[in-house]
């Protein structure tokens, strides 16, 4: 890191691949750093709505959630050479309570997709996330409503998921029984 009297801060790229010690030279300021395979990846900082759908899922997700289960925003999992920050990740109960959470110890990961990270949510994640053997995968998507597409893990990745919409409360049995009503959490 060079920093000079006056100029703004600046980073340089290390030798050879992105570690998990170079996310700690990064600011706090909104945009989400992570790496994925030695590669860094940064998202822009996202808006209200999205906070607002975060929120709503961890608020339910906690409702529902029986003694010992975490519910976390922003929580990061290592994955090997790649280190992801889901919207929300749920852990199981005894979960090892480290910086960077272990993927045995990670239920489900949910990301709520916006206009820069809809690829990144939709295709590159979820094969990380299945790769390490994440058993639930949950991505929401807004528009006119609000879409709640529930994966399970199966022998080759995710399986085809479950749509969920509208604001009746549908029941959700994994990680833990939730009944869940996406139009409702605007």
């Amino acid at each position: 890191m060079v920093i000079g009297q006056g100029s703004p801060v600046r980073w340089a790229a290390p030798e050879g691949p992105w570690t998990e010690p170079d996310l700690h030279l990064f600011p706090q300021d909104g945009h989400r750093y992570e790496i994925v395979d030695g590669s860094l990846h940064v998202t822009p900082p996202l808006d209200d709505a999205h906070e607002t759908l975060v929120q709503a899922l961890i608020a339910v997700l906690r409702a529902a959630a029986p003694e010992g289960w975490w519910v976390c925003d922003r929580l990061g999992i290592e994955l090997g050479t790649s280190n992801l920050i889901p919207d929300v990740t749920v852990l199981r109960p005894h979960s090892s309570g480290a910086i960077w959470a272990d993927p045995a110890d990670v239920a489900m990961v949910v990301e709520v997709e916006s206009a820069t990270s809809r690829s990144y949510d939709r295709l590159l994640k979820p094969a990380l996330y299945a790769a390490a053997g994440i058993p639930r995968y949950w991505r929401v998507a807004s528009g006119p409503e609000v879409v709640l597409y529930v994966y399970e893990l199966g022998p080759d990745g995710y399986l085809a998921p479950r749509t969920i919409q509208g604001a009746d409360l549908v029941k959700v049995d994994a990680p833990f029984p939730v009944r869940v009503a996406p139009d409702t959490w605007w």
